[in-house]
C-alpha cells in the first residue's frame, strides 16, 4: 500500500534524519572514501536529502560543482549506492539503513529561471513606479 504524502510536510524526525544522512553523504564524498574515478574527479554537493515517512528511503539531491558532468556523476553515485548506504549506516545510528536514491538538484535552475524573469523588461516595467506616484489602495 503506497504512503500518502503528508499535506503538512515532513515531520521533525524526517527532517532531522534527512539532515544526518545529508551530512554523512557529504562527508563520504568529500573525503573520497568511494573508489570511483568519476567521483574522485568531481566535487559533489548534497544540498538536500528527503526521507520517506518510514525513514527507509532517502532521496539525495546532488549537483557536481560547476554543474558539469551531471549524468556521469549521478550514474557513478547509483553504481556505488551499496557502499554509500553502508557508509551512511556506519555514520548515522538508525534501526535500518535507508535505501539511497540520487536525483539532480534543480534548485539552481529554478533560481536562475526566477532571476531571468525578474530581469525581464516587462516585469521590470511593472515593478518600477513613476516618481511621485502613490501606492494604489488595496
Amino acid at each position: 500500500m503506497a504512503q500518502k504524502p503528508n499535506p503538512t510536510g515532513p515531520s521533525q524526525r524526517q527532517q532531522r534524519v534527512a539532515e544526518l544522512v545529508r551530512h554523512a553523504l557529504a562527508e563520504v564524498l568529500q573525503r573520497g572514501d568511494i573508489q570511483d574515478p568519476v567521483l574522485g574527479s568531481h566535487v559533489v554537493t548534497v544540498p538536500e536529502v528527503r526521507m520517506s515517512p518510514d525513514l527507509k528511503l532517502a532521496t539525495a539531491y546532488v549537483m557536481p560543482l560547476g554543474g558539469r558532468d551531471e549524468a556521469p556523476v549521478i550514474a557513478a553515485l547509483e553504481r556505488n549506492r551499496k557502499v554509500l548506504r553502508q557508509e551512511v549506516a556506519r555514520r548515522v545510528n538508525l534501526k535500518f539503513a535507508p535505501e539511497l536514491r540520487f536525483l539532480r538538484d534543480e534548485t539552481f535552475d529554478e533560481a536562475d529561471r526566477i532571476d531571468r524573469l525578474l530581469r525581464d523588461d516587462r516585469v521590470r516595467r511593472d515593478l518600477e513606479q513613476p516618481e511621485g506616484a502613490s501606492e494604489p489602495d488595496a
